[in-house]
Parts: structure tokens; C-alpha cells; sequence
């Protein structure tokens, strides 16, 4: 059994049918009927949400700037770098300044990407773009009308600790912490 399995490791599951259950700006939550690869039927609920971005913006070489705020779903109040969703129409760069300045008050300069990565691929569909931003410049744009922000410098190495202590606990703030340090040789 266990060489049968392995052998359908990399079937693609076959979507029979498709039902919607719920949909908000934000996100839309269906529910499938999928064949798996032994024949099999199953039920599998699906969230969708639009592609996110994420940025680390550095002040300078060892400074990053941080936005904190409550989390509803978490119950805590969190670091972590500006994230939020990819707006219609819009390109990841554009996103990216666009939430560096609706959540931080900066624009960049220079943006690298650094990654993709899939959010939760058990049951959401949703991928980050994780970028590092450099060449900060003050730049004011109107906050999210559900989002209250404190913005914090920290050295660089002071958020790769917190990360390490585990007290950073957003994935796209991980990733990007993680790869930053990678790059920087740590």
C-alpha cells in the first residue's frame, strides 16, 4: 500500500463540482467535490484570498522599521512587517509601496524581491511576495480604515532575535527576516 500511494504522490486531483459558501471583499470560501488520484471522492473547503505582499524596509544597513497592532484573530498585539493584499488591476511593486506608505509612512527607493511562498497550502489559496525596500522616503498615504498601526525602528539584529525567540509569530515577517539575514550572511 505504502508503494501505491507514493506512486500517486504527484496526481493531480480532478475537481468534479464546486459550490460557493461565502464571500466578502477580502476573502471567498467554496466547497469542492474532488476525485483523488485512487478513485476516491472527498469533500475540500477552499479559502481564496488575493495574492499578499510583505516588505522589510530598512532605514539603513541595520535599522527596520516595524508596524505593531492587534490582531482580531490571534487576540494579541503583534510585530510584524507591512503586509496587505494585492488590489485589482494593481502590480506586486505597486502593492508594495502602497502598503510600505499606507502602514509605515515610507516609500522605497530601491525594492528587491527576495520570494514567493504559499501562505497555508492546506486550505487557502493565497501566495506572498516577500520584498526587502531600501532608500526610504516620507511618503503619507491614508490608512486602512479597519487598521491601527504604531510604527517602531528596530535593529536588524533585534528583530532577527525576536524571530529566533519566537515572539515574531507572522509568517510573511519570518520569511522575510530569515531571508534577509541569509542575504546579509548571517
Amino acid at each position: 500500500m505504502t508503494d501505491d500511494r507514493a506512486r500517486l504522490a504527484r496526481v493531480p486531483w480532478r475537481r468534479s463540482s464546486t459550490r460557493g459558501v461565502y464571500a466578502n471583499p477580502w476573502i471567498s470560501v467554496r466547497e469542492d467535490v474532488v476525485e483523488l488520484p485512487d478513485g476516491r471522492t472527498t469533500i475540500y473547503g477552499v479559502v481564496e484570498c488575493a495574492g499578499a505582499v510583505g516588505v522589510l524596509p530598512f532605514l539603513d544597513r541595520d535599522t527596520v522599521l516595524m508596524v505593531g497592532q492587534y490582531r482580531y484573530v490571534a487576540g494579541g498585539f503583534y510585530w510584524e512587517i507591512p503586509t496587505g493584499a494585492i488590489h485589482g488591476g494593481e502590480c506586486e511593486t505597486d502593492a508594495v509601496q502602497r502598503e510600505l506608505a499606507e502602514e509605515a509612512g515610507y516609500e522605497a527607493e530601491r525594492l528587491t524581491r527576495v520570494c514567493a511562498f504559499h501562505t497555508s497550502k492546506s486550505v487557502m489559496r493565497e501566495t506572498a511576495a516577500i520584498y526587502l525596500a531600501e532608500g526610504l522616503r516620507e511618503a503619507r498615504r491614508a490608512a486602512d480604515h479597519t487598521e491601527f498601526i504604531e510604527v517602531r525602528a528596530f535593529g536588524f539584529d533585534e528583530v532577527l532575535r525576536m524571530v529566533l525567540d519566537d515572539q515574531i509569530k507572522d509568517a510573511m515577517t519570518i520569511v522575510a527576516v530569515l531571508r534577509a539575514a541569509r542575504l546579509r550572511g548571517g
